[in-house]
């Protein structure tokens, strides 16, 4: 498998665990998602806000990508978030909407990925304001990881409301050899 199609796959692998965690959120009753949890972020919304904005982040910078990706369009029209914490999306509709535009915006993106594009130095500014210059594919990759880190926490925390979320192994996802 190319380094194309892993990414790919991790691509997939998001957008069907975030479905999935947005079929838990539908059936948490009226006033968990936002119950505080003792979370590092707080509550289910609070965690999954953090993804929405740290992906937000991550996309934003990769619009300033040299391959100029026409997915990220949406992206960049969305507001930069002040913090780590921000909650952009006040209830779950919001959080569907802003979820969905940026998982097709990083699927669509990655789709149209070369093997050039991978090896791109990127410069952007953390959010200390500290200058950066980092290889694209690494960072890519973190933001699959940094999702699949938060989305674990997030999947305790609705097991803890009393909703399993199900399998979320990647494995699922890879096809069988024949």
């Amino acid at each position: 498998m190319s380094q194309l199609e892993q990414f790919a796959l991790l691509a997939r692998y998001n957008a069907w665990m975030n479905a999935k965690l947005i079929d838990a959120a539908r059936q948490l009753p009226a006033g968990a998602l936002t119950q505080e949890r003792g979370a590092f972020f707080g509550s289910i919304l609070g965690t999954l806000n953090h993804l929405i904005v740290a992906d937000t982040i991550w996309l934003k910078r990769f619009t300033h990508h040299p391959a100029g990706f026409a997915a990220l369009a949406s992206v960049a029209a969305l507001p930069t978030p002040d913090g780590l914490n921000d909650i952009p999306c006040a209830d779950l509709d919001s959080y569907i909407a802003r979820r969905s535009v940026l998982d097709d915006a990083l699927s669509g993106m990655v789709a149209a990925l070369q093997p050039a594009d991978l090896d791109v130095v990127l410069d952007y500014k953390n959010f200390k304001g500290i200058a950066m210059r980092k290889a694209f594919a690494p960072l890519l990759l973190h933001v699959f990881n940094h999702q699949t880190h938060h989305r674990g926490q997030a999947s305790t925390l609705f097991f803890q409301a009393g909703v399993d979320i199900g399998v979320t192994d990647l494995p699922m996802l890879i096809p069988d050899e024949v």
